[in-house]
């Protein structure tokens, strides 16, 4: 199939369209599982001469396998160009650190994945690159940060773990006005919920160990992006100039396990989509429960803006419990449901952020995230939501 015959394909034909292998025709891509490959005097030349992707040097730099999942996340995010990472947090740092430089500021959203706080906070300090945390959810506020040297405006497009649903058109506006780049960690929603670049952001996010993998089988991370404010081969500069020095590839392996992880994204994700909200309405009237936060209940507060931007609202969801004994006592008697520390899987998985993804941040910054002690996130899987319904309320019952 032509390229172009492809990009317009309906988004559930991109996912599950890989296009045969040139060589054997079958129609599940090769795993290349080499370190190292193999120069002969053209392919020599044609490297010291400058030539770098279109010929296989040694695997941190790249592999086939991971130009071809590159190649399918290009096609279902809408991006001109993708660059895969070991991790997700790989595609933060890399696409960050080829950002910025000493003296720069970023203005980011305060609730973020911790590893993506605790860098920004913490690390990059050291780099005297300065970050100010402010709300997206609020423009104004997000204008009041900027400063003449800020360089990235950061947000999730749902944020971890509270759902938090930012607008997109004025972040894109702000950052257009400023001269900033715009970048949107999109994990908690997928490309099959959302698709920021056709919004206008500039670079996309994703740990694709999650919804895009979605067997919690692989560890991988994706940079995506299409814009004309930066240089049309600004990821392959971050791949040479950050990736392969800081030795953060995608693996073959993994990057073969989470192509066969697209194929099925959207029917996972319309199931788990589906579950998410059926859980989130019977959880906001339980006696038991506190808060509920699901961008697709009327309650969420940025609900209005999930509709305009969401067709579906994601297969993630978080409620409150009274205390982190209550919420501890929750999740240590579920059967059915995983206590576990990651998300986007097939199975269930529920965690309570404050003690374990966030565990390292400040209580008080946690305060500021809005990260109650017990607060439990839920990601949906595929079970039926009955069975997940009665799991739940078992537990539930007994605090």
């Amino acid at each position: 199939m032509k390229a172009d015959k492809r990009a317009k394909l309906r988004f559930d034909s991109k996912v599950a369209y890989i296009p045969p292998d040139e060589a054997s025709k079958s129609i599940n891509p090769p795993i290349f599982m080499s370190s190292s490959f193999e120069y002969d005097a053209d392919i020599y030349q044609r490297v010291v001469d400058g030539e770098r992707k279109s010929v296989n040097i040694y695997g941190r730099c790249g592999n086939p396998s991971e130009y071809l999942f590159e190649e399918q996340m290009c096609v279902i995010e809408g991006a001109n160009a993708c660059l895969g990472t070991a991790s997700g947090m790989a595609a933060i740092s890399i696409t960050l650190l080829g950002l910025l430089k000493a003296g720069d500021h970023v203005v980011c959203d305060w609730t973020t994945y911790s590893s993506t706080h605790e860098m920004l906070d913490h690390r990059y300090t050291d780099y005297d690159i300065e970050t100010t945390f402010v709300d997206t959810a609020n423009p104004d506020s997000v204008r009041a940060a900027l400063k003449p040297n800020t360089r990235v405006i950061y947000f999730e497009s749902v944020a971890n773990p509270t759902m938090k649903v930012a607008a997109i058109e004025p972040l894109v506006d702000i950052a257009r006005e400023h001269g900033a780049i715009l970048v949107c960690d999109n994990t908690f929603a997928s490309p099959y919920v959302l698709r920021p670049l056709e919004w206008g952001v500039d670079i996309v996010v994703e740990s694709a160990t999650k919804f895009i993998g979605g067997h919690s089988d692989a560890i991988g991370g994706a940079i995506c992006m299409k814009t004309d404010r930066l240089p049309e081969d600004f990821l392959e500069q971050i791949r040479w100039n950050t990736m392969v020095k800081l030795g953060s590839p995608l693996a073959p392996f993994n990057a073969w396990l989470l192509l066969r992880g697209i194929q099925t994204l959207a029917v996972r994700l319309q199931r788990q989509c589906q579950s998410a909200a059926i859980l989130a309405g019977h959880l906001e009237t339980h006696p038991k429960v506190n808060k509920v936060w699901y961008p697709g209940l009327a309650s969420h507060p940025q609900h209005d803006i999930a509709k305009s931007q969401m067709p579906e609202f994601g297969g993630m969801l978080t409620f409150e419990v009274d205390t982190a004994d209550d919420a501890l006592k929750v999740l240590d008697n579920f059967e059915l449901c995983s206590f576990a520390a990651s998300l986007g899987g097939v199975r269930t998985t529920t965690q309570i952020p404050a003690s374990m993804a966030f565990l390292d941040v400040p209580e008080e910054q946690r305060r500021e995230m809005n990260i109650a002690d017990g607060m439990i996130r839920i990601s949906t899987g595929l079970e039926d939501p009955e069975d997940l319904i009665a799991d739940i309320d078992a537990a539930l019952a007994l605090i």
